[in-house]
């Protein structure tokens, strides 16, 4: 009984420290998400905003990116997988396997932090209704306001949540750490491509990173604390460290 008790509050007081750990950095996120809001909003960012994408251009033809032609191509396949239809493929291949497995918690844990996301990125961007950059010529299709940039702030949604997901699921150190390596690479590379085909500002990436992330990580903390109270049937697989490929289901 007594070791069971100690057990108890150890796991205890490491998931208090997870929290409040999560707390500080969604609180930061927030605030600098908020500064950047106001900033753009009263103007202040524009210098900075057209001077870098003007800088992505050549000199004298800002309708003709830095770099080999083919990069042209590679920022378009790029941007494609923070895109409703990426985003919505890789969600639905997760989403199918989990139901497959049976692992309902961790299917509804997925659907409702991308499902959250892209609400939130709707409203955001009706209630601030920035322009579209116009000191260069785009270089894909765009029918949204630009801030925040919704391709930034849904990959990090998106990746960031089934990273943290599959992190928790794994057995493997290296393979946990090379989920939370490539999921945010990936995330920097869907931002770095909308800005360098000239239909985001700077500043409305950095903001859908900052937001992203915060919202990934604020519904990763819920989940956790969810798991670790028991509140719904089923919500202790999202604490459970093991691999999909292990010996089926497991009980709900």
């Amino acid at each position: 009984m007594i070791q069971k008790l100690k057990g108890w509050l150890r796991k205890s007081g490491r998931l208090e420290a997870a929290v409040l750990t999560g707390l500080i950095l969604a609180v930061a996120g927030l605030w600098t998400f908020g500064v950047l809001a106001t900033k753009v909003m009263e103007g202040d960012t524009r210098k900075f905003d057209e001077h870098l994408l003007v800088a992505l251009r050549k000199p004298g033809n800002l309708a003709v990116p830095i770099g080999p032609a083919w990069t042209v191509q590679v920022a378009r396949d790029l941007t494609a997988f923070g895109g409703a239809v990426g985003l919505g493929l890789v969600t639905g291949v997760v989403a199918g396997y989990l139901f497959l497995q049976r692992r309902y918690g961790l299917l509804g844990f997925v659907l409702l932090s991308v499902g959250s996301g892209t609400v939130l990125s709707l409203v955001l961007k009706t209630l601030f209704q920035r322009p579209r950059p116009q000191i260069v010529p785009h270089l894909t299709d765009i029918s949204t306001a630009s801030f925040p940039s919704g391709h930034s702030m849904l990959s990090s949604v998106t990746y960031l949540t089934l990273a943290a997901l599959l992190a928790r699921v794994v057995p493997d150190l290296r393979t946990k750490v090379y989920f939370l390596l490539v999921a945010p690479f990936l995330v920097l590379l869907i931002g770095v491509s909308r800005v360098y085909l000239g239909v985001h500002y700077p500043t409305d990436v950095l903001a859908g990173w900052c937001l992203g992330s915060v919202w990934a990580l604020l519904c990763c903390l819920a989940a956790h604390l969810i798991a670790a109270h028991r509140l719904v049937p089923g919500a202790e697989q999202l604490s459970e460290e093991k691999s999909f490929s292990g010996n089926g289901p497991t009980g709900t």
